[in-house]
């Protein structure tokens, strides 16, 4: 069996500044989402067999060229992503192939320097009988929950308390259950899961595979690159 790995990339990025569309900004000469697809590639585990690129209306037939060298034998099918991320999971979605395909994941473009041992351990939950499996960290920052107003309610135990990343890994019926309900508030699409009453595992991620949102984030991205290439 094989993965199909959507990427929602249609996002502005707005606190990341800039002209061109997050996805599109470049770290070591190369835009955030083909390190992104070349990520996923390389988790050689995973049987990548087709990525759906969600972009913003009117790139993508750039993005099918920019993309295409780094798909290695892969499907490839890029769509005019919607206005919220859950219009571009939920249009993505709609052509990913029911046949051969046993997970999909859905992975941030901001995300782009996952390493593939943490795809491969979301894809393993997945194939292991998780119907949902997702990445995650501890909390290490003291945790507070306010009101309106700004005033402290209460501090939540932080053992209990883990950041979550991407990709997360379906099963390829469970993902569609959920996104053909309503979306509304869903800031990922493990939630949308979770309103089912979907079981969620997690499994452990990585500090490599923090979200690229500020422009500061984009200087630690130009240092693990060149990290990476060091090594």
């Amino acid at each position: 069996m094989s993965t199909a790995a959507i990427i929602p990339a249609a996002g502005l990025g707005l606190r990341l500044g800039g002209e061109a569309p997050k996805a599109f900004r470049e770290v070591g000469g190369e835009s955030l989402l083909v390190h992104a697809v070349r990520g996923l590639k390389a988790a050689t585990a995973a049987d990548l067999a087709c990525f759906v690129i969600a972009v913003p209306p009117g790139t993508e037939d750039l993005v099918s060229k920019e993309l295409m060298p780094y798909c290695e034998g892969a499907r490839l099918l890029v769509v005019a992503g919607g206005s919220e991320r859950t219009d571009s999971v939920r249009l993505a979605l709609d052509l990913v192939p029911y046949d051969g395909i046993d997970c999909i994941l859905v992975h941030d473009a901001a995300r782009s320097f996952v390493p593939p041992e943490v795809i491969d351990r979301v894809v393993a939950a997945v194939r292991a009988g998780a119907p949902v499996a997702v990445p995650v960290l501890p909390v290490t920052d003291t945790i507070k929950r306010v009101d309106e107003a700004g005033r402290v309610v209460d501090t939540p135990d932080r053992r209990t308390l883990v950041a979550v990343q991407t990709p997360q890994g379906f099963e390829p019926s469970v993902l569609r259950r959920a996104h053909a309900g309503d979306g509304t508030g869903a800031t990922d699409d493990a939630m949308l899961c979770e309103r089912l009453g979907v079981t969620v595992q997690t499994v452990e991620g990585s500090e490599d595979a923090f979200k690229v949102t500020r422009p500061r984030d984009l200087l630690l991205a130009e240092w693990l690159l060149t990290e990476r290439r060091k090594a």
